[in-house]
């Protein structure tokens, strides 16, 4: 076994690998950007070595300083987690060029399975069904549009070196295939420098269905499926072990495949093998087609290491170190159900736009497992994934283990950022999800009713404002002060109320809309009208939050602050949040209409088109591709529409 590892990573899985290795006695190396010198995984671990810039080719994405730093310290392997690094053939000649050990598979498996065109052939080659499509090398548009002719619409597009939804688009008719085709292959060379696409049937009620396989280099056994159909634009949201409604003898049979895909290339460590499924008439032997295979640990693993009792990055260190397979197929066995669902720093009612941030206030239930790489202090960097936290439920069924997910969502308190837990906790309450009733289209057709904004809980609010008051804090739980008045005036951003303390431990609560509420309170128990509530009142840097259902977060109004939010209107295009100006596509004194592209912004791995919001001139062009901008720079003006007539 390893004396000490260097993890080439960051954030969550930088954390995982760290409890993983103290676990087993394994001394720790972490690497860091400029973004991350107070991150956790960099208090976790037991030395680390700074690495450059906080943009990821300035750190995590320079291979020699990596290397470079794990022969400086002593390590004699690199654990690369994923992402990064984790896929790259050259970075693991590197590697090992340099003596050291990469923990994970041979750079040729990476390669056999790093361009999803020449996967799918090796796979048909090893027995393993694929989805009817074009894969070749012909990349001519009027070739590739006959090839969706030959296919039959729908059809998707996807980057062949792709992975997290980019260079990805759907299309269902003819005409928009060209337009899809040109913005798939532009975000394509931009997110892997390769626009190369291919294109396959789109299955209209299609599943998302995984199996976990792990190999020695000459063997492999698979530790069952997980169901990740949960999506929203490709990107997986809420994943299950085992997928739910899999027969036993369909499990058997897709097992094998994934088996089969994984000796044919003498797989080593862990892998993953992603099927897509035909959920419309329940699954069969002849309804699901290899997809890709990730080489690499899966951020949703611990679904499977629930199920299994496995630790997953114990066997990877385990057979890295030369150990043979720690499991025979025989001994593996499922035992209940376990859901995994991502906390996102990301602004749901604006599109689920990532988003930035001090967490002044983290905590997250003890029942849950929690996979986080941030504390109550730290900020979202705009520079990586948004990812707060993945929470982790088991129970010994599916109904019982996503009660417990719903439940642990709920006490989940977060504040600091807007976050999608609220999204999340709808979902667990989804009917159809409830009953096993996924596909990757469930999110897309109620995404209204998923997202939608419920006005907030007049008694939540009520409380927040007596939190505001000072009268939540332990100090002041008798609810009376020499210097504060009996009566007065509370102001938060969007609203205010008036508060009158009747003596210790109560007072009247009027809203602004003149409806009034009693609140009562001893320790940390609070009654609103009579009733008890199952809610936390936090008070943080950011203002005071009220935990326990719908988060709620008032934020005290600085009379000094003055609302300009209208000064632009709709002339003056904003940039949403911190990112970089991938392209400009207007120039001053050109007409354009609503919905016309102005610019492309790139921020936390993804582009967002930002678009007219009405008719108009433009007046001036306030960036240029190569800026980096702040959250609410201005890019975009047009002309005043008086001006424009």
């Amino acid at each position: 076994m390893f004396q000490k590892i260097l993890i080439a990573n960051r954030g969550e899985i930088a954390c995982r690998v760290i409890d993983t290795c103290r676990k087993m006695g394994v001394a720790t190396v972490a690497v860091y950007s400029d973004a991350d010198r107070a991150a956790r995984h960099v208090a976790m671990a037991d030395e680390a070595v700074h690495l450059g810039g906080p943009a990821p080719a300035d750190s995590y994405l320079r291979g020699d300083a990596i290397i470079r730093a794990a022969l400086d310290t002593g390590a004699e392997a690199i654990h690369p987690g994923y992402g990064f690094l984790s896929e790259n053939p050259d970075f693991v000649d590197a590697v090992e060029a340099a003596g050291l050990v990469f923990i994970g598979p041979s750079a040729k498996a990476i390669r056999a399975m790093g361009l999803k065109d020449a996967a799918k052939a090796l796979m048909e080659k090893a027995g393993v069904p694929v989805v009817p499509g074009y894969h070749g090398d012909n990349q001519d548009a009027g070739h590739l549009a006959k090839q969706a002719e030959r296919i039959g619409y729908p059809v998707l597009i996807k980057a062949v070196a792709g992975g997290g939804g980019k260079g990805m688009r759907r299309v269902d008719d003819a005409k928009d295939f060209a337009d899809a085709l040109a913005s798939a292959q532009g975000e394509a060379r931009t997110a892997f420098g390769n626009p190369d696409v291919l294109i396959e049937k789109y299955i209209l009620q299609p599943r998302h269905i995984e199996v976990q396989v792990f190999g020695d280099g000459v063997r492999a056994v698979h530790l069952f499926e997980r169901d990740c159909s949960l999506q929203r634009r490709h990107q997986k949201v809420i994943e299950e072990a085992p997928a739910p409604d899999m027969p036993p003898e369909i499990r058997k049979i897709m097992g094998a495949a994934a088996v089969r895909a994984a000796e044919a290339i003498n797989y080593k460590g862990a892998g993953t093998i992603e099927f897509i499924v035909d959920g419309s008439d329940g699954l069969r032997e002849d309804g699901f087609w290899f997809m890709e295979m990730n080489t690499r640990l899966q951020v949703e693993h611990p679904v499977t290491e629930l199920i299994t009792g496995v630790d997953l990055v114990e066997w990877q260190l385990r057979v890295a170190s030369g150990e043979a397979l720690p499991a025979k197929q025989g001994d593996l066995h499922i035992r209940g159900h376990a859901f995994e669902a991502r906390l996102y720093a990301e602004d749901v009612p604006a599109g689920f736009l990532p988003a930035t941030g001090t967490l002044a206030h983290l905590q997250f239930p003890d029942a849950a497992r929690i996979e986080t790489g941030v504390r109550p202090g730290d900020t979202i960097s705009p520079w990586y994934d948004p990812m707060i936290a993945k929470v982790v439920t088991y129970g010994p069924t599916r109904a019982i283990a996503l009660r417990a997910l719903e439940t642990a969502l709920v006490d989940t308190e977060v504040a600091g950022s807007v976050t999608n837990v609220d999204f999340l906790i709808a979902l667990t309450r989804h009917e159809g999800f409830r009953k096993g009733e996924v596909d990757t289209g469930l999110i897309g057709r109620d995404l209204d009713d998923l997202v939608a904004a419920a006005e907030p809980d007049p008694r939540a609010v009520a409380l927040g404002v007596v939190g505001l008051a000072g009268l939540a804090d332990p100090q002041s739980r008798g609810g009376v002060t020499l210097w504060q008045p009996l009566r007065r005036t509370v102001s938060w951003d969007g609203g205010e109320a008036v508060l009158e303390v009747q003596g210790p431990g109560a007072a009247r609560v009027t809203l602004g809309d003149g409806t009034a509420h009693e609140v009562r309170w001893q320790g940390d128990r609070w009654w609103v009208d009579g009733a008890l509530r199952r809610n936390r009142i936090v008070t943080h840097d950011a203002g005071v939050s009220v935990f326990g259902g719908r988060s709620l977060t008032l934020v005290p109004r600085d009379p000094l602050d003055v609302d300009t939010s209208g000064a632009g209107g709709d002339a003056l295009t904003l940039s949403p949040m911190p990112g970089l100006v991938k392209s400009v596509h207007v120039e001053a004194g050109q007409a354009v209409k609503a919905g016309d592209r102005l610019a492309v912004l790139e921020a936390m791995k993804m582009e967002h088109s930002l678009t007219a919001a009405r008719d108009g001139v433009v007046a001036e062009v306030l960036a240029a591709a190569g800026d980096q901008v702040e959250a609410g720079a201005p890019l975009i003006r047009l002309e005043e529409e008086e001006a424009a007539a």
